[in-house]
């Protein structure tokens, strides 16, 4: 049993990531930012899941949030850094506003939370982090030049990470997902899915469940030996790329 924490975690991959670690046993804490907490999903244990309110665009209650984590369970041993937004528009129509918002909440949000994790981590010599990617950091979609910035961002950082605290048995690695059934998938309209699931191999939109057992896996024994890593999981959408 390990104390994880899923930043993101009430909707689409983040809540799928939080469903399985609980049902691994995992005691499991997520980030949310809107008025109301999620609440502990059906069928696990209360005493196993904590929602913390957390902007991780905000250095101070990202603070909070590890202090509270840590008080309630002890350090977190595994970091799902999933939190992330997007502000689609075409580059000469984006503002610079709408960039540097991306930027900050999925590419430094990332690197405020797996900064506090590692302090932590480092002392323990033991630690998984684990972050959310997305098949634009490779493929490149219109519209998308910030998200894809921040998502590629990640894949930079991640390897730089892993090389830093390899020695300390802590590994870094990144999940780029493709098309998957969710919130934010649901806005770019039904032609436009329909366009890109044409485009998938194996002709199909992915499930959060998809996404979240890759993740799983990361974060587990099994993996303990895989750092620095990119694991797409997109249904063939970005393969050779």
């Amino acid at each position: 049993m390990a104390v994880v924490l899923i930043t993101g975690g009430n909707r689409g991959i983040g809540a799928a990531c939080v469903r399985w670690f609980l049902a691994n046993g995992d005691q499991v804490a997520t980030t949310y930012r809107s008025a109301d907490p999620p609440p502990t999903p059906e069928g696990f244990a209360a005493d196993h899941f904590l929602a913390v309110r957390c902007d991780v665009t905000d250095a101070a209650q990202v603070e909070s949030a590890f202090a509270t984590i840590e008080s309630t369970w002890g350090p977190v041993k595994v970091l799902v850094a999933n939190a992330g937004i997007t502000r689609d528009g075409l580059m000469l129509r984006m503002s610079e506003d709408a960039f540097t918002e991306v930027i900050d909440a999925n590419l430094t949000g990332s690197f405020r939370v797996a900064k506090r994790a590692l302090a932590k981590m480092l002392r323990l010599h033991t630690g998984r982090i684990v972050f959310l990617s997305s098949v634009s950091a490779y493929v490149g979609l219109p519209g998308q030049a910030n998200y894809a910035a921040s998502k590629a961002g990640l894949v930079g950082m991640a390897r730089a990470i892993a090389r830093e605290v390899g020695s300390r048995q802590i590994t870094v690695n990144v999940v780029a997902p493709g098309l998957v059934a969710t919130d934010m998938t649901s806005a770019l309209g039904d032609e436009r899915i329909a366009q890109m699931t044409g485009q998938v191999p194996l002709g199909r939109i992915g499930s959060a469940d998809d996404i979240a057992g890759v993740v799983g896996f990361l974060a587990s024994a099994a993996a303990g030996y895989i750092t620095g890593a990119v694991v797409p999981v997109d249904g063939g959408l970005g393969m050779g790329l």
